[in-house]
């Protein structure tokens, strides 16, 4: 059923679009359809392989290096393989495809397809991969914190927690540690080689299987006299998009409306304004933002689907990676042994408080 569910949005794309044929060639659009891998060099944004569709079949086009491979250990769809020196994947997929086509990396002659819109909302089996990816990732994050001393660097943290990643075929594009000098002063605390001092927020988001998962632990060994009130401040918009999420999904409005919540969580805890020295995150999927919101944003909030808010407030952030659906809230980076509380979202009184990290 998952395989057909996303078909049956490539059948509604073609249609409307007046389109023969659809192909994928980004890692994350790849393996929504096929499942597999398409990466070899993690810092190209295209993968050695594409994925076409074209309303009967899917099939998979890659160079006579990677096929036998793939065939064997990444995808079952019908594999075409051509020879790596006589041609290019943009080439063949040109030469093979029915027109009018379209792709998200370059082919000449073709459309250009932004597929965001196509991998949500997710499907059933999207949130029994996502559950498992998010529990992996938590573990792994909160592994390394508590393992952290506040001797450590930045690098160490951030080395040990790729390594842990790692072990579990998890790719981590992005890692930030924060030390107490460094993560007041900066939104994307980059490691450096600076010990962790008094306190560390630690970042992450780690991907599998196409599936992007985000989240943020502090970690505090000689807690600064403001750090409770900001994270709790943080923590408490946090809690206020989520709910405002599932509303906003339920009556079918827009990362806009959600926003304006936001806005207005940062206001009661007394930080308004806030909002403007850091993006608030938006919806999670197989991108480590499906999209950004923004206050004029009109990107449709789907239900089910991940949604990962980051408010920061001077040095402290609030972070998950959590399922909406029409009956409620699944953090997916559950925090299970980490210290949690639970924190009211702001103008949505009456729906469930919010169970949110604290600092360990």
């Amino acid at each position: 059923m998952d395989r057909a569910t996303k078909l049956d949005r490539l059948d509604a794309f073609l249609a409307e679009r007046e389109l023969a044929e659809v192909w994928f060639a980004r890692p994350n659009s790849f393996a929504w359809l096929t499942g597999g891998d398409n990466v070899v060099d993690r810092a190209g944004d295209i993968g050695v392989a594409a994925a076409g569709y074209d309303g009967d079949s899917v099939r998979i086009v890659t160079n006579d290096i990677e096929a036998e491979r793939l065939r064997a250990e990444e995808v079952s769809d019908p594999v075409h393989p051509f020879v790596w020196h006589e041609s290019s994947l943009e080439a063949v997929v040109a030469e093979q495809s029915k027109l009018p086509a379209a792709a998200d990396f370059d082919v000449p002659g073709f459309e250009a397809v932004d597929a965001s819109a196509l991998r949500q909302p997710l499907t059933e089996a999207d949130v029994e991969t996502y559950r498992d990816l998010g529990a992996d990732v938590a573990d792994a994050l909160q592994a390394t914190c508590r393992e952290a001393v506040a001797t450590d660097t930045e690098l160490d943290v951030a080395a040990d927690l790729r390594q842990r990643l790692m072990r579990e075929g998890i790719d981590s594009p992005v890692a930030l540690v924060g030390s107490g000098e460094r993560a007041p002063r900066y939104r994307h605390y980059t490691p450096q080689d600076v010990a962790l001092g008094d306190y560390a927020l630690v970042s992450v988001t780690a991907t599998r299987d196409g599936l992007c998962a985000s989240c943020t632990r502090t970690v505090v060994f000689d807690e600064p006299d403001w750090l409770r009130e900001r994270h709790d401040a943080a923590a408490t918009v946090e809690a206020t998009a989520l709910a405002a999420t599932r509303k906003v999904g339920r009556e079918g409005g827009t990362a806009g409306d959600v926003f304006a919540a936001i806005q207005r969580a940062y206001e009661s805890v007394g930080y308004p304004g806030e909002w403007r020295n850091h993006h608030q995150g938006g919806a999670a999927g197989f991108a480590g933002r499906e999209w950004i919101a923004t206050p004029d944003s009109e990107d449709p909030v789907l239900l089910p689907q991940a949604y990962a808010w980051n408010p920061t407030v001077q040095g402290a952030k609030s972070e998950d990676t959590v399922l909406v659906t029409e009956d409620g809230l699944e953090v997916l980076t559950r925090p299970d042994d980490w210290p949690t509380a639970s924190y009211e979202p702001v103008g949505h009184e009456g729906l469930p408080t919010r169970a949110i990290p604290l600092r360990r």
